[in-house]
């Protein structure tokens, strides 16, 4: 495989030029219009930030790429998939209000925003990944895949499980669908807070392996004999009773998201922009 050739620039700017207008030379000099965005769907992947945290990249950054992607033809759209864990990006809905919220929009970024797999993280598709050793396919968010080429936008800093999160994560982890996610956690069943559940029967009505059932106080209980691990139910509760509990040692993760990221990226052009900026010290 030929090395990448990699760019880098710091964020100092003379007088008259801009930090979006440094970042838009930059990815000019690191060869961006050697691709052909005529009339093609680009995916900006990114990640909208959680609610309440302001370390996020800015909406100026994102602007800066999508207007440099129309200026070369294309037609860019904003995009991520939904989280495994629960909390405000968890389904499409939340998670499109997360982004608003986070100042992500077509006002402020000149472009839309896709869920890439979906209204509860179970739109996705099947890709090979080539040479996979851990995975023999991933499971994508449709949208991701149906774009003609994908902008990798990510913000670069420490990670408690990946060591770093970077362009790998952003695309291996957060390219997965909620499935996808719980392919490379883990292969294991997700688990029910007992205090939270609410006994709605909605999880079981997602479950398209028969594997929840109630007790007599009402509770789910998922039957790991018969889970397959889509983690359906985890975007089903409304009650954030559902959760995947059990991690992948970091270096099974790593690979894992790494097959991923080359199943993902492979047979279409893809470009790789990572800001290291607003890194919180721990």
């Amino acid at each position: 495989m030929e090395k990448a050739r990699v760019f880098f620039s710091d964020f100092r700017t003379r007088l008259g030029v801009n930090q979006g207008m440094k970042l838009q030379k930059l990815c000019r000099a690191a060869g961006i219009e050697g691709i052909d965005f005529e009339g093609k769907f680009v995916a900006i992947k990114m990640h909208f930030g959680e609610l309440g945290n302001f370390s996020y990249l800015r909406p100026n950054y994102v602007k800066a790429v999508a207007d440099l992607i129309r200026d070369l033809g294309g037609k860019p759209f904003l995009t991520d998939c939904n989280t495994l864990y629960p909390g405000s990006r968890k389904n499409a809905i939340d998670h499109l209000t997360n982004a608003e919220l986070n100042g992500f929009n077509s006002v402020t970024t000149g472009c839309h925003v896709i869920i890439a797999d979906g209204l509860r993280g179970t739109d996705d598709i099947e890709v090979p990944v080539p040479g996979g050793e851990y995975c023999q396919t991933a499971l994508v968010g449709r949208a991701l895949m149906d774009a003609d080429i994908l902008i990798s936008l990510s913000h670069f800093k420490g990670h408690e499980m990946t060591g770093f999160g970077g362009a790998i994560k952003n695309i291996g982890m957060g390219g997965g669908s909620r499935a996808g996610k719980m392919h490379q956690h883990n292969d294991g069943t997700p688990q029910v807070n007992r205090d939270q559940c609410r006994g709605c029967g909605r999880c079981a009505r997602e479950c398209g392996s028969d594997a929840i059932s109630y007790g007599e106080d009402r509770k789910a209980f998922i039957d790991p004999a018969l889970c397959k691990g889509c983690g359906r139910c985890i975007g089903a509760c409304a009650f954030d009773a559902i959760s995947n509990m059990n991690g992948s040692a970091t270096e099974l993760l790593c690979c894992k998201m790494a097959e991923y990221t080359a199943a993902i990226c492979q047979g279409r052009p893809c470009f790789h922009i990572s800001l290291i900026m607003d890194v919180s010290p721990n």
